[in-house]
């Protein structure tokens, strides 16, 4: 787990806290089926990963990850740090249509 957040992680940390979008809560760097989340909010069952360029090179280890994330009912949604970055009202967006 890491202490410090990626500009991404703090953009979009600014866009949720304090149950902005929608009233629902996220937590941050939580485990998740022995992974570590970025954020996960337990009112969806959602995952949101925030993706630097690291993530480019581990594809495929992101996708097995998903995959086993999502055998336990949790949905998965990545965004890049640009999504978060420059779209923070998409980004809203997206997390809402889990909302149903």
């Amino acid at each position: 787990m890491r202490r410090r957040m990626t500009l991404g992680e703090r953009c979009f940390w600014n866009i949720v806290r304090h149950d902005k979008v929608a009233n629902l809560h996220f937590r941050r760097q939580q485990i998740i089926h022995g992974f570590i989340a970025d954020f996960y909010c337990n009112d969806i069952n959602l995952v949101v990963e925030i993706d630097g360029g690291i993530h480019e090179e581990q594809k495929d280890y992101d996708k097995l990850r998903d995959s086993i994330i999502n055998q336990h009912g949790i949905k998965v949604i990545r965004f890049t740090n640009e999504d978060v970055l420059n779209k923070g009202d998409w980004v809203k967006e997206r997390i809402l249509e889990f909302v149903k």
